[in-house]
């Protein structure tokens, strides 16, 4: 099996090329060789896939049996439609790595893969879409819409789409279940957001790297949402970071009026909270068919942990900053109660 993965140096990007290698495959990754370093045994490509003459370098490469694209989050769908029309005839089938934001209902509602997408042209530029007043939809949904659209119009049946909610494990370079770990070890008082007993559907990195490797080497069609088919309450979450990390802290479960009151930013300030009633609700039922298989969220905590405990933070990303609440917001929120 001889596959491109565009990304291929950090996260899901890096998984994904190392349990292709462990594999036996033949990889190529394209990127611009700034983030992260070439994994040993690939082929490394470096260039800026939103120019013409570095995609046309790239497919020189090739031919491959699949593309893995992981590195489209940031960029507006007239680019993923460059770099399809660029590389249609030396690729077989385009994995394309999306999001669950492309629902017109999230995360509003509960999801399944027959929910109704939001519409973006294949040729948009980065200027379109809006986010609503109450945070959805996003202008972020829209964009990937149209990335998906890109791939579809070029690439038919034979483009793949997975949709993931959230993704944690080691490597994470967004912060989330690394600011919980730390959190957890500090110990004390921890403000957590109530009901202990909502379920969260994060999946680990190395899952989502094995189906998409498996999609790519098969004959699955269309999207499939990729979330955690069983989750986890937030009650149990914490308390395997509390485990994990050793650390003596108590959380105290806040109700979300309460956080509210003190302007807790959802989603952000403390990483996997969000009210909505969809966003924790999406099936993952035609993934499973398809071959997803996901490990307890309980291993990618101890996991993440051993990993974060002896390497620490992959990369610097904008992100990054963006996750935690700070600890004088959480004591003027604890003294409230």
């Amino acid at each position: 099996m001889r596959i491109l993965v565009i990304g291929g140096t950090w996260f899901l990007g890096k998984a994904i090329t190392e349990s292709a290698l462990l594999r036996g495959w033949d990889v190529t990754t394209f990127n611009r060789g700034r983030s992260g370093r070439d994994v040993p045994g690939i082929v490394p490509v470096h260039g800026d896939r939103t120019v013409r003459d570095d995609l046309q370098k790239l497919a020189q490469q090739g031919p491959w049996d699949a593309v893995i694209d992981t590195s489209s989050s940031e960029l507006a769908p007239r680019d993923v439609l460059l770099a399809t029309t660029t590389l249609q005839n030396r690729v077989r089938r385009w994995v394309h790595i999306s999001t669950v934001s492309v629902y017109d209902g999230w995360p509003r509602e509960p999801l399944t893969e027959d929910s109704p997408l939001l519409q973006c042209p294949a040729d948009a530029d980065e200027s379109f879409g809006h986010t609503g007043e109450c945070g959805s939809p996003t202008k972020y949904g829209f964009q990937k819409a149209g990335g998906e659209r890109a791939v579809a119009e070029v690439f038919g049946d034979e483009g793949v789409f997975l949709r993931p909610g959230v993704i944690l494990g080691p490597g994470e370079y967004v912060g989330r279940l690394p600011w919980w770990l730390e959190r957890a070890k500090r110990g004390g008082r921890i403000v957590a957001p109530a009901p202990g007993e909502q379920r969260i559907q994060p999946v680990d990195v190395r899952d989502v790297a094995v189906f998409a490797l498996h999609l790519a080497a098969g004959s699955g069609r269309g999207g499939f949402n990729v979330t955690h088919p069983e989750g986890i309450s937030f009650r149990d979450f914490l308390a395997e970071c509390l485990q994990v990390t050793g650390g003596e802290g108590v959380p105290v479960w806040v109700d979300p009026t309460v956080l509210a009151r003190h302007d807790v930013k959802q989603w952000t300030e403390l990483p996997l909270w969000r009210t909505h009633a969809g966003v924790w609700a999406v099936s993952a039922e035609r993934a499973v068919e398809a071959g997803l298989r996901c490990r307890p969220i309980a291993d990618t905590i101890r996991d993440t942990w051993q990993w974060w405990a002896q390497d620490g933070r992959p990369v610097d990303h904008p992100r990054w900053a963006e996750h935690g609440i700070a600890a004088e917001k959480e004591a003027r929120i604890l003294a409230s109660l």
